[in-house]
């Protein structure tokens, strides 16, 4: 049997091991005394920005140690970090200033315009992928609009962070780089926002609909600059939302199966207490939704329809993250098909895929929303042989995976199966922003202090909590 012709049954079987798992506990969230092991956690994490980030222009690499082009979202997640550091006393804010003030300067003078070549982005927008020494378009990248997004709630929460009187630069730039974005060409008159766009071929058509990291993007949009998005954005974006609701009462929640999709605008944003009109009408937030949704990626794990090796309670986490390979293999009677970097989540939610790959940064990005699971989570993937080193978390690994005839160039296979070799940027950053959201709310805190996102809020209808 392959996967494809049993997944009829699977997802039956889903549906009734996950119908005898409790609900979700109500949240009571307050800051929390994190164990110890957090403390080298949150450290290893944070040096992954600290010592992989070309020092002479802020660019961050997307992956190491393969050696890799920039990432503009883990620019984004980078700007964010150092500020937490100097917090938690590793850099002073001196250092923490002049590598901010690098970076954006950075941003600020890289070269925009319609060309293929020669350019880093274009109106306002900057491309998926530079290059580490030159700044400059990565083969031929998107210009994307959801990793510039990534990159502008960083450039915001700089901007916020850096309050006093000799830090000006910083709060200017900040407002230059985020302010320049027109907003309504990302449209390309449809009223919702293009994935991306190439010199080459124009706008890709998918635009952010249903739900997913695009909301971001709406709420980034409606607030910032001279050209944002026009009123109306963000109803265009929720009205995409019916088809993406799964389970009934306490576990009713709108599903899209990576956690990243859960985990990135709620890093920087705080959606506790506030709610937008899909939202007043269901009498939860989007918090909620992101708890919801965490347990709603546990409990397909512990159930395991496919049967994979080790999944279980503290065992569990699908999110974006890289692979053993792109091989299809004999597994327990069956055809199972193994792949590389891909977007994993429970199968019968949005975007699934399962192929026994899982990511810590799913779990771990997911502390702020639900402690009570992923501390445990966190204490035994940290067990894990190979799994935990120089930065903390590597990128992913897979039980399941012991084919040595595969030829994985991604990872290794160990005692316990294949091991990812790299740790992404990305998922450093979203495992930093939840540790300091547990800790003392350090990132929405500073946040809620945005004018561009407070705008953006209000202009897509949310309103209560602190926005009163």
């Amino acid at each position: 049997m392959t996967i494809e012709t049993g997944r009829r049954g699977l997802l039956k079987g889903i549906g009734a091991a996950a119908a005898i798992l409790p609900a979700a506990p109500a949240p009571v969230f307050a800051a929390l005394r994190l164990p110890a092991m957090f403390d080298d956690i949150e450290r290893r994490t944070f040096d992954y920005f600290w010592e992989t980030t070309n020092a002479a222009n802020g660019l961050v690499p997307d992956r190491w140690p393969t050696p890799s082009f920039c990432s503009i979202a883990a620019v984004g997640f980078a700007l964010t970090a150092y500020p937490i550091a100097v917090e938690r006393g590793w850099i002073t804010r001196a250092q923490a200033r002049e590598r901010t003030l690098v970076t954006l300067r950075t941003f600020a003078r890289l070269p925009q315009g319609p060309g293929a070549s020669g350019t880093a982005g274009h109106k306002g927008f900057f491309y998926h992928f530079l290059d580490m020494q030159t700044g400059l378009r990565f083969r031929q990248v998107e210009l994307s609009s959801v990793d510039t997004t990534l990159l502008f709630l960083g450039v915001l929460f700089a901007g916020a962070w850096f309050d006093r009187a000799d830090e000006l630069e910083i709060r200017q730039l900040a407002d230059t780089i985020v302010g320049r974005a027109d907003w309504r060409w990302f449209t390309n008159d449809r009223g919702t926002v293009s994935m991306g766009w190439h010199p080459e071929t124009g706008f890709i058509a998918r635009p952010w609909e249903g739900y997913n990291e695009g909301m971001m993007v709406y709420i980034v949009g409606l607030g910032s600059g001279a050209r944002p998005l026009a009123d109306g954005a963000w109803d265009a974006w929720a009205k995409t939302y019916p088809a993406f609701w799964r389970g009934e009462g306490a576990t009713r929640h709108l599903a899209f199966a990576p956690l990243f999709g859960h985990q990135y605008a709620p890093m920087w944003i705080d959606f506790r207490g506030i709610r937008d009109a899909t939202m007043r009408r269901e009498g939860f937030d989007y918090f909620e939704n992101s708890r919801r949704a965490t347990y709603a990626n546990r409990a397909y794990c512990i159930a395991n329809p496919m049967g994979w090796a080790d999944y279980g309670r503290d065992i569990w986490g699908l999110t974006a993250c890289d692979g053993p390979a792109d091989v299809q293999r004999p597994y327990r009677g069956r055809t199972a098909t193994f792949f590389g970097y891909a977007a994993r989540g429970p199968l019968g939610q949005p975007d699934e895929r399962d192929d026994g790959t899982i990511a810590p940064t799913a779990a771990l990005g997911s502390l702020a929303f639900a402690p009570e699971i992923v501390v445990p989570a966190a204490r035994a993937m940290r067990r894990w042989p190979g799994l935990y080193g120089r930065y903390g978390f590597r990128d992913s690994f897979n039980p399941s995976f012991r084919y040595a005839d595969a030829g994985s160039t991604s990872g290794t296979l160990g005692p316990r199966g294949w091991v990812a070799s790299d740790w992404l940027g990305i998922d450093q950053g979203a495992i930093l922003g939840a540790i300091a959201n547990t800790r003392d709310e350090g990132v929405w805190r500073v946040m809620r202090r945005s004018p561009a996102i407070r705008r953006g809020l209000l202009r897509a209808g949310f309103a209560g909590g602190w926005l009163r």
